[in-house]
């Protein structure tokens, strides 16, 4: 028997109080400062790992984010601590931006500017200033959205370059990890700088900001959706395809990120236009990425036909986000239905009920890898913690 909406957000209610007080009881750095760079599958910090921004960037959003919604000193403080963190060490005073990763005492360890990086300062910071309305945090989002701008945006053929060195000079390694495509632009860099010019434009409503919020709208119609509904994931500088494998998380979470993209910027007639390729997008990720037990399957490579059917925590997050919105986009119940069985998967297999937090992956049967780490430099608070709030925003 299916659960009904409000036990389904009751339930969410209570898992994000659950992954928070994970956060709070096991992450911070007592002595040197901020947070450990990684937490292994038993809880156990090693306290000489590097620091990475994103990791850092994230729980300052999720702690903002979660005062936002519901104010606790507790939370607050934690979102503190990230923000003065983030401000003494991984700031470049020098050059400007955000460094990518820095060693466990806080000396810049790679101090590359990458430009996903400097996206997911912009949304954390645009959330902390929504808690604190400090104008320096403001200065500090603007000098990132500039610099950007200045640095890293295409002005002859459209979107941003991946990556620079410190002192924003080319690159010849633009790679965000080992495993993706060595080219000069990327989906995920693209769709992140989205949800973070999303977060500028809500607080601080410029022309320029809102340019820059409809270009990569428009970039997602022309280049990165592709007629088969999947994302395309790397580009050359003029825009040839370089990729052949889907991704079915970075497919869900994109379709509501463009809607919500849209809404922010308060265009109807887009939002009308932008709706079929959206639910068409939500359509393809449930014929081609969900199991018949509600698991998210990882990607598929079309060049090879290798489907890679581990079931990895994030898309599970983002597959409800992205339901619920295309519910509300639709009105039909079949996409709530979908939602629901996929957090009945989360719950039966993705949560670590014994030892806290969400496990990294579980394989096509449900079992755990519990040699991966349970926070790191890619395992954050974000996805899941923000699938608990924004789900409760939609269906609230």
């Amino acid at each position: 028997m299916p659960i009904s909406v409000e036990t389904y957000l009751g339930e969410l209610s209570r898992e994000l109080k659950n992954i928070l007080s994970y956060w709070q009881t096991y992450m911070p750095d007592v002595k040197h400062g901020g947070f450990y760079g990684l937490l292994d599958g038993q809880n156990r910090p090693d306290k000489e790992a590097p620091k990475g921004v994103i990791l850092n960037t994230r729980i300052l959003w999720t702690f903002s984010a979660a005062c936002m919604h519901s104010f606790s000193e507790e939370k607050k403080a934690m979102a503190d601590r990230a923000f003065q963190y983030l401000e003494t060490y991984f700031r470049d005073k020098r050059y400007g931006g955000v460094y990518w990763e820095l060693d466990y005492l806080g000396k810049p360890l790679n101090p590359r500017k990458q430009v996903y990086a400097q996206a997911f300062a912009v949304y954390a910071l645009s959330e902390y200033y929504k808690l604190t309305s400090e104008s320096a945090v403001l200065d500090w989002i603007l000098e990132l959205f500039h610099l950007l701008e200045e640095k890293a945006a295409d002005r002859e053929s459209g979107g941003y370059i991946e990556a620079f060195a410190e002192d924003w000079s080319e690159l010849d390694d633009l790679r965000l990890s080992e495993k993706d495509a060595n080219e000069k632009k990327g989906m995920n860099t693209h769709i992140h700088l989205l949800e973070a010019f999303t977060n500028l434009y809500r607080m601080h409503r410029t022309e320029e900001v809102g340019a820059a919020l409809r270009q990569l709208i428009e970039l997602m119609q022309e280049h990165f959706v592709g007629d088969d509904y999947h994302l395309k994931l790397f580009f050359d500088e003029k825009w040839n395809v370089k990729s052949s494998v889907i991704s079915y998380g970075h497919d869900i979470e994109t379709s509501w990120l463009i809607y919500e993209a849209a809404e922010v910027l308060g265009d109807e007639a887009l939002i009308d236009e932008l709706k079929p390729m959206l639910l068409g997008m939500v359509d393809t990720f449930l014929k081609e990425g969900v199991d018949s037990a509600g698991g998210v399957m990882n990607e598929l490579d079309k060049e090879t036909g290798h489907l890679d059917t581990d079931r990895h925590w994030w898309p599970q997050a983002e597959a409800m986000v992205g339901l619920a919105y295309a519910y509300r986009m639709s009105g039909d119940d079949r996409y709530l239905g979908k939602a629901l069985k996929i957090w009945t998967f989360i719950k039966e297999f993705i949560i670590d009920h014994r030892k806290g937090e969400w496990f990294w992956k579980v394989d096509r049967y449900g079992n755990p890898d519990v040699s991966d780490e349970k926070a790191g430099f890619w395992k954050c608070p974000y996805h899941n913690s923000r699938a608990c709030l924004e789900i409760g925003r939609q269906l609230g």
